[in-house]
C-alpha cells in the first residue's frame, strides 16, 4: 500500500488573538475534502495561517497549470478556497492568499509566517472592520438598450446601402452606450468616494468569466468600513440608474481579497537525495 504524497495549501492570514479559531475549523472541508489546521509562528501565536494537506500529484507546476484550464476542478478549488476565507472572515480579519498557493509542508510556512509576522500584523490592523465590496459596470448590447435603431432617410435604398445605413445607426447607438458607461463610472466613483477608503482596478472580465449581458468595461473592488456597506451599496447601485444600455453590479460584502498582499508560494522542488 503506498501513502499518498502531500503538500501544504495555504488558505489565509488571520489574527486569533484568543485561541478561537480552531473551533471555527472544526468539520469544515478544505480543498480535497482535507480538514483545516492553523499554523502558528514561534510563541507569538495571534497571527497565523490556515491550512490545509492536499495531493502533491496535483499542485506541482506541470499538473497545476493543466488543472487551471479545467473549469470544473478550478470551480471546486475555489469554492472550497472560499468556504474556509468566508469561515474565518465571520470571526476575525483576514488577509486572503491566492488560490492554489502552496509549500512543500508545514515548516516552510511557519518560516514565512516568523519572516513576515509584523508586516501580516500591520496589515490586519490596517483591514480590521472593512469588507471588500465590488462594483462592474457592463455596456449591454445596443439590441438590449430601449434605443430603436434608426430607419433609413430613403426607402427607395437598395438592399446593400439599407443595410449600411442600419449598421451604421448600430454603432452610433453602441457608441452612445460607452459614452453613457464613462458618465455611469463618473457617478459611481463620486459615489464611492463618501464611503470607500481604497480602490483596486482588476481587469475586465471576458469570455467564461463574464457573468450576464452585456461588456464588462469596469470592474473595481473598494475597501469600505463595515459601518458604511449598506450605504455604500445603494449609493453605488443609484449612481448607475437612468441611462439605458448601461448594468452596474454591486457584489459583497467579502473577505478583503484584493487588498491583501501575500507572499508568493514557494516552488515545489524537493532537495535532491
Amino acid at each position: 500500500m503506498t501513502t499518498e504524497t502531500t503538500v501544504t495549501y495555504a488558505y489565509a492570514v488571520a489574527q486569533d488573538p484568543d485561541g478561537s479559531l480552531e473551533e471555527a475549523l472544526t468539520g469544515l472541508p478544505g480543498v480535497a475534502d482535507g480538514p483545516v489546521r492553523l499554523v502558528r509562528a514561534g510563541d507569538r501565536g495571534e497571527v497565523v495561517v490556515a491550512v490545509g494537506a492536499v495531493p502533491e500529484q496535483d499542485f506541482e507546476e506541470s499538473a497545476l497549470r493543466a488543472h487551471l484550464e479545467d473549469l470544473d476542478w478550478l470551480e471546486s478549488v475555489a469554492r472550497a478556497h472560499h468556504r474556509v476565507i468566508e469561515a474565518l472572515a465571520a470571526r476575525t480579519t483576514v488577509l486572503p492568499l491566492r488560490l492554489a498557493t502552496v509549500y512543500l509542508d508545514d515548516t516552510r510556512v511557519r518560516q514565512m509566517l516568523d519572516t513576515r509576522q509584523e508586516a501580516f500584523a500591520e496589515r490586519l490592523s490596517d483591514l480590521a472592520a472593512h469588507t471588500e465590496w465590488g462594483v462592474k459596470i457592463y455596456v449591454e448590447a445596443p439590441a438590449a438598450t430601449g434605443r430603436p435603431a434608426e430607419p433609413p432617410a430613403d426607402a427607395d435604398l437598395s438592399p446593400g446601402r439599407a443595410y449600411l445605413s442600419h449598421r451604421k445607426a448600430q454603432r452610433h447607438a453602441r457608441e452612445d452606450a460607452y459614452r453613457d458607461a464613462e458618465e455611469v463610472a463618473r457617478r459611481v466613483e463620486d459615489a464611492a468616494r463618501g464611503h470607500a477608503v481604497d480602490r483596486v482596478q482588476h481587469r475586465v472580465q471576458q469570455g467564461e468569466l463574464a457573468r450576464g449581458p452585456g461588456e464588462n468595461v469596469i470592474n473595481d473592488a473598494y475597501l469600505v468600513p463595515l459601518e458604511h456597506g449598506e450605504s455604500f451599496r445603494s449609493d453605488v447601485v443609484r449612481a448607475g440608474e437612468g441611462l439605458p444600455g448601461v448594468r452596474v453590479e454591486v457584489t459583497g460584502p467579502w473577505a478583503p481579497y484584493s487588498f491583501a498582499t501575500p507572499p508568493e508560494a514557494e516552488p515545489l522542488k524537493r532537495a535532491a537525495p
